[in-house]
């Protein structure tokens, strides 16, 4: 059975899904809160409905990730980490390096790390994860999934603040989108659900929550 993680990491947390192919049933899910911080809480919950909830300390992300995996093998979830054929992390912003979702390689790595300032509060964190998945899953395709990636096709128009020029020029001052992996998935099923062809369908999709966003999207 193919397993598949997802991941959405925070600066002092992180959310995660262990997911089953082809079913797409979800195995586990939990996460880790107060990554670094004092009464660091870690949760499991398998698919029993059992869970597990443990009051340690957890210095880093890495250490996170280490514990994440102790569980998934302690509660029988995966019996060899080969089962784990993928690990998806949600990224914030992509700025204008990424366009679309990528395999991360060192090459990708130091293009997150240089993109870090476009969302400081989550790319960073969101890196630190990527990285400690890369060194504790090192034969594991890691992929990066953009929230920003669904708005590239955005006008100049639409993204260029009324500022002058030269600090999108000289800084990528601009709008770049928010919560568009949400927006990807949620268009489409709208669509269904009301028997509309999704390209040509002009839909509204809000997303809300602590982050809120309401887009308009066309053909």
């Amino acid at each position: 059975m193919k397993k598949v993680l997802a991941i959405n990491s925070g600066s002092s947390s992180f959310k995660y899904k262990l997911f089953s192919f082809p079913s797409e049933q979800v195995i586990a899910k939990g996460g880790a809160e107060r990554v670094g911080m004092p009464n660091s809480i870690f949760k499991i919950k398998l698919a029993n409905g059992n869970e597990y909830i443990k009051n340690m300390s957890i210095p880093t992300q890495k250490d996170a990730v280490k514990l994440l995996i102790e569980c998934l093998k302690k509660y029988q979830v995966v019996e060899n980490l080969s089962e784990i054929k993928g690990v998806g992390h949600r990224i914030v912003n992509g700025g204008e390096v990424f366009s679309s979702s990528v395999v991360i390689d060192n090459h990708n790595l130091h293009k997150l790390e240089r993109i870090a300032q476009f969302a400081p509060l989550h790319n960073g964190p969101e890196t630190e994860g990527v990285k400690a998945f890369m060194s504790i899953l090192p034969n594991v395709p890691q992929i990066a999934v953009f929230d920003t990636a669904y708005h590239h096709t955005l006008d100049a128009v639409h993204y260029l603040y009324s500022i002058p020029y030269k600090y999108y020029k000289d800084y990528a001052v601009r709008k770049y989108g928010a919560h568009g992996t949400s927006v990807r998935y949620v268009a489409p099923r709208a669509a269904k659900m009301m028997h509309k062809n999704i390209n040509i369908a002009r839909l509204i999709v809000c997303h809300l929550g602590s982050g809120s966003l309401i887009n308009f999207g066309t053909d």
